[in-house]
C-alpha cells in the first residue's frame, strides 16, 4: 500500500507556538506523537511518499527518526530538508529523493511536488464517467492563508467551463489539487483515496 504525507517538520519546535500552533509541549513530544501515528498505520512493506519538509533536525537526528519509522520511504524535497544535502546523511535511507515526480497510483496519475503546481500535467484528463484521472499532491502551505488561497483557486477553476473538441456542450475544468499537510490527517499518512475522501468531506 502507498501513503502520502507532507510537512511533518520533525524537530521544528517553534511550530508548537507559532504558525501551525501544534500545541505540543516541546519538539520531543511532537516527534514521538508523529512516530506513533505513523507506525500505527504503516507496515513494513508499505510505501510512504513524503511531500517535503520532513525534518529540521541534523543528519544524525533525522537518521534516527527515519530508522524508527516503518515502511519504505521516498522524499519529495522541500525547502527545509537541508539534512538531505549533507555529506553526513545517508540518502539510501530513502528509496529516492526528487524535487518533482510523476507516478501512477491505481490507474490514476499523481503529480508530486512540495509546492502546489497550479497548471499540472494531465489536469484535463478524465475517464469515461468524467472523473479525474490525474491528481496534484503538494504541501508547503500548511494551514496558512496560502492554503485558503489554494482552495479558492481550485473552486474558481472548477467553476470555469471550456469547449472541448468533439463535444457539443462546454465542460467544467477539472482541478484536483490536494494539500497533504500532516495536521489535516492527525499526522497519519493516508492513501490517495483517503486524501480524496478527506478533501471532499471538507
Amino acid at each position: 500500500m502507498r501513503f502520502y504525507i507532507s510537512d511533518l517538520h520533525f524537530f521544528h519546535n517553534s511550530l508548537n507556538t507559532m504558525m501551525d500552533k501544534r500545541g505540543f509541549a516541546d519538539a520531543e513530544s511532537m516527534n514521538e506523537y508523529m512516530i506513533e501515528r505513523w507506525n500505527a498505520r504503516v507496515k513494513k512493506k508499505d510505501e510512504v511518499v513524503i511531500l517535503g519538509d520532513f525534518s529540521l533536525g541534523t543528519p544524525e537526528q533525522t537518521t534516527e527518526v527515519l530508522r524508527r519509522l516503518q515502511g519504505k520511504k521516498f522524499l519529495i524535497a522541500g525547502n527545509h530538508d537541508r539534512f538531505a544535502q549533507s555529506s553526513r546523511f545517508d540518502t539510501s535511507l530513502f528509496g529516492w529523493i526528487h524535487a518533482y515526480k510523476e507516478m501512477s497510483d491505481n490507474c490514476r496519475k499523481v503529480i508530486l511536488c512540495h509546492y502546489p503546481v497550479m497548471c499540472y500535467n494531465g489536469q484535463y484528463r478524465v475517464n469515461g464517467e468524467g472523473a479525474a484521472r490525474t491528481y496534484m499532491l503538494y504541501g508547503h502551505v500548511h494551514n496558512t492563508y496560502d492554503a485558503e488561497l489554494m482552495k479558492r483557486f481550485v473552486a474558481e477553476t472548477r467553476a470555469c467551463t471550456r469547449t472541448v473538441r468533439g463535444e457539443s456542450e462546454p465542460s467544467h475544468i477539472p482541478c484536483e489539487m490536494i494539500n497533504c499537510f500532516c495536521m489535516r490527517s492527525d499526522y497519519t499518512p493516508l492513501t490517495l483515496d483517503e486524501w480524496i475522501e478527506l478533501e471532499n468531506a471538507e
